[in-house]
C-alpha cells in the first residue's frame, strides 16, 4: 500500500530529441547525454544504481546490471517545450495545441495594455532575447528611463526585468499582476518577473523571480487529490505553475539547494499525500545560460543528494524523478529544446522493471491518483 508519493522534476533534464524534434528546431538535443560527453563522462554513482544508465546511453553511468529503481522515459503529448505545458501533462492535461510565442515581440495591443496597467511612460527591448544578456544590454538605459525591460523567448513567456532600486520588488510583482489579466486574453503561458541589480560593474538577476501562470483549463490530479483530503505540498515553483489550484500548501525555494532541503523537512512531517518539487537550477542557471560544466555539477549534487533522500523513504512510499522538457545546454540558442524526459519510480517493495517509453507524461498523474483510489477519467495508464 502507497501512503505517500514523492515526485521530483529535474527542471529541464532531457532524455533525447522526440520524434519531432526539428519541428522545434531541436534535432541532436539530448541534455543527458550531450552534457555527459562534454564534460568526459558524468559520475553520477546513486543515479546510475536506480538505472539512469538504462534508459539511454549517457557517457560514464553504464547501465546497471540490477537496477534499483523501474526505469524509462516519457514522450510529451502536447505540443511545445514549455515548463507550464510540461507540468501540466504530468498532471493530466494534455494540450491540444501550443501556448503563443512572440517572435518578432508584442504587437502593439498587448504593448499599449501594458504600459496602462504597468503606469509607465515606455518600454525596453520587446524582442526575444536572454534574460542575463538584456540585462546588460538595456540595464544603463533602464536606470535612466525608469522603463521597465520586456522581453520573451521561444517560450510563450512575457518576462519583465527591471532594477530592485528603480522598480521595488513589491511593484515589480504588482505590474506582472496586472500584466497576467492582459495575457489571459491573449493566451500567454506565464508572466514572468526578472528583478535585477548592480554587482561589481555588472548587472545581475536575484533569487526574486515570481511566475505569474495561466489558470489550468480543467481539474488536474492535484485537484483531485485535494478535494479527496490529501495533502499536496508544492515546493519550489509548483505553487506558481498551477497557480494554487490542489495545492494545499506552498513553500518557494530560491534554489536546487534550498529545494533539496526543504523536501528533506517535509518528509519528517508529511506523511501521507503527494510532495511535488520542481528543482529549477538545471534550467534556469545553467540550461539557458548555456552552462555545461555547471549544469554537470547540478546533476551531482542532486545525486550526492540521493542516499539522504533515500534514508527517509518508508516502505508506504512511492518515489518518482523525472522532468518537464529538456534545455541541452550545448545546443544552439539558449532555448528549451523538444526531448524525451527520464523517469525512475522507486518502491522498496515493487519489483524494478523496465517502463520503457511512455506516451504521455500524463501517466505520472494517472498513477498517483490510482495508488490513491482518488475516482478519475484523467488521461494515462497506471506506471505500476
Amino acid at each position: 500500500m502507497i501512503d505517500r508519493v514523492i515526485l521530483i522534476v529535474l527542471d529541464s533534464v532531457g532524455a533525447g530529441a522526440m520524434p519531432d524534434a526539428a519541428r522545434y528546431g531541436d534535432t541532436g538535443a539530448n541534455t543527458l547525454g550531450n552534457i555527459a560527453r562534454a564534460v568526459g563522462g558524468l559520475n553520477l554513482p546513486n543515479l546510475q544504481a536506480f538505472g539512469l544508465g538504462n534508459i539511454i546511453p549517457i557517457a560514464g553511468i553504464p547501465p546497471a546490471a540490477r537496477p534499483l529503481a523501474s526505469y524509462g522515459k516519457m514522450k510529451e503529448a502536447s505540443p511545445g517545450k514549455d515548463t507550464m505545458a510540461g507540468h501540466w501533462e504530468l498532471m493530466g492535461i494534455i494540450l491540444d495545441k501550443a501556448f503563443p510565442t512572440f517572435p518578432g515581440g508584442f504587437g502593439k495591443e498587448i504593448i499599449d495594455e501594458f504600459l496602462k496597467a504597468a503606469g509607465v511612460g515606455g518600454i525596453l527591448g520587446n524582442k526575444i532575447a536572454s534574460g542575463t544578456v538584456i540585462i546588460q544590454e538595456l540595464g544603463e538605459e533602464h536606470i535612466k528611463t525608469g522603463f521597465p525591460i520586456v522581453y520573451t523567448s521561444a517560450d510563450s513567456v512575457f518576462q519583465v526585468a527591471a532594477h530592485e532600486d528603480v522598480i521595488p520588488v513589491e511593484r515589480l510583482y504588482c505590474i506582472c499582476e496586472k500584466t497576467r489579466k492582459i495575457c489571459d486574453k491573449h493566451l500567454v503561458g506565464r508572466v514572468i518577473a526578472r528583478p535585477f541589480v548592480d554587482e561589481n560593474g555588472k548587472f545581475v538577476r536575484t533569487k526574486n523571480r515570481k511566475d505569474f501562470s495561466m489558470k489550468p483549463p480543467a481539474d488536474t490530479a492535484l485537484d483531485l487529490l485535494k478535494r479527496s483530503n490529501y495533502p499536496v505540498v508544492g515546493i519550489g515553483k509548483i505553487e506558481d505553475i498551477f497557480t494554487g489550484r490542489g495545492i494545499t500548501r506552498a513553500i518557494h525555494t530560491k534554489d536546487n539547494d534550498s529545494g533539496m532541503k526543504c523536501l528533506h523537512e517535509e518528509l519528517a512531517i508529511t506523511p501521507k499525500g503527494l510532495i511535488f518539487i520542481n528543482l529549477v537550477d538545471f534550467d534556469m542557471v545553467y540550461g539557458h545560460r548555456n552552462n555545461v560544466e555547471g549544469y554537470a555539477r547540478a546533476l551531482r549534487n542532486f545525486d550526492s543528494f540521493l542516499p539522504v533522500l533515500l534514508s527517509e523513504i518508508k516502505p508506504g512510499d512511492l518515489l518518482i524523478i523525472t522532468a518537464d522538457h529538456g534545455c541541452d545546454p550545448t545546443h544552439p540558442g539558449t532555448d528549451h529544446t523538444r526531448e524525451y524526459v527520464p523517469l525512475l519510480v522507486f518502491n522498496r517493495d515493487i519489483p524494478p522493471r523496465n517502463l520503457q517509453t511512455r506516451h504521455t507524461f500524463a501517466d505520472v498523474g494517472t498513477t498517483i491518483l490510482d495508488l490513491f483510489a482518488v475516482p478519475h477519467s484523467l488521461p494515462g495508464k497506471n506506471l505500476i
